[in-house]
């Protein structure tokens, strides 16, 4: 039994098709089938059944799965523990961000991180808060950053910005003569949102202490800040934006802008990575290159979350 064939049951188990294991595994067909009958031959057992479409795993198989990702993630933080103990920053690194979060952040830190670390080969992916969680846990990415605090005791967090709402107000919204906003004019009703699926929207609805949108009128969602904004400005809505998504509008746009007073609503936003990873040298040094960036960016201080998550997860 070698790691390497372990590596391409793993495969098989998680795309049900040896083809399509194999290319992701950079082997040819034959070789991985030819391996993974080995493996079978040597423990007398079947893994997978391959009279099924897609291939299905054994009910054995399912065990040997379980204990194969063990084994596999274990003999992968060899070189994890020897990196950290030399101090050597580099190697592949895995990052997943959440979409209301990527095309902001990205620009601010990307040039300046690959600049001061090039040998760290950073893969980047857009991935849903879920989707980021899921693929932690099954070892796929190495770190996300994603608003928190998600309450996941496999997921640890490090908190690097809070990122203040901003009320973006159209000219004849009832909001719009106001200078600062404050939490308690908010109408859910005439908030246009981000769909469902999206963190942001939940923040929102936690900020209105709202659990559904509910207009007599009609209701509009979408996944783009950019879309909100062009619907708020034909007058159907006022909408709120991260700070972060303020900063590249027009001075045109810049007029339909209203701050709250304080304390100022915001999201925390956090770098997140499983329990057991060990590539924390590389996660502590992404850590301070947007720590570093983005503080300096936002220029509000004493910004408190009011959401209801937060203060369930101080209580």
């Amino acid at each position: 039994m070698t790691i390497t064939q372990l590596k391409y049951v793993l495969a098989v188990a998680e795309h049900r098709n040896f083809t399509v294991a194999s290319e992701h595994c950079f082997v040819t067909q034959p070789t991985l089938s030819m391996q993974i009958q080995k493996l079978e031959d040597e423990l007398d057992t079947k893994i997978f059944n391959r009279s099924k479409k897609p291939i299905q795993l054994t009910e054995i198989g399912k065990k040997i799965i379980e204990q194969a990702k063990i084994i596999v993630d274990e003999s992968n933080r060899i070189t994890d523990i020897v990196e950290q103990q030399k101090g050597y920053i580099g190697g592949d690194f895995k990052l997943g961000i959440i979409p209301t979060i990527m095309p902001t952040l990205l620009p601010l830190f990307l040039k300046t991180f690959i600049k001061k670390y090039p040998k760290v080969n950073l893969k980047i992916e857009e991935l849903t808060t879920e989707e980021i969680i899921k693929k932690l846990e099954d070892g796929h990415i190495d770190v996300g950053i994603a608003a928190t605090p998600l309450e996941n005791d496999n997921i640890k967090e490090k908190v690097i910005y809070y990122e203040p709402f901003v009320g973006f107000v159209p000219e004849e919204h009832r909001l719009f003569k106001q200078t600062y906003l404050n939490v308690d004019d908010l109408d859910i009703d005439d908030i246009l949102l981000l769909e469902d699926g999206h963190c942001f929207k939940e923040n929102i609805l936690n900020l209105c202490n709202a659990n559904k949108v509910n207009s007599p009128n009609f209701q509009l969602q979408s996944g783009s800040f950019n879309t909100l904004i062009k619907l708020s400005k034909e007058g159907l809505g006022m909408t709120l934006l991260p700070y972060l998504q303020t900063l590249d509008l027009n001075e045109t746009d810049k007029k339909n802008l209203r701050n709250f007073n304080h304390p100022v609503p915001a999201r925390e936003v956090s770098i997140i990575y499983h329990k057991s990873q060990l590539k924390l040298h590389l996660i502590d040094t992404l850590k301070n290159v947007v720590d570093g960036i983005v503080r300096g960016v936002i220029a509000f201080n004493d910004v408190k979350i009011i959401s209801p998550l937060h203060k369930k997860k101080e209580q």
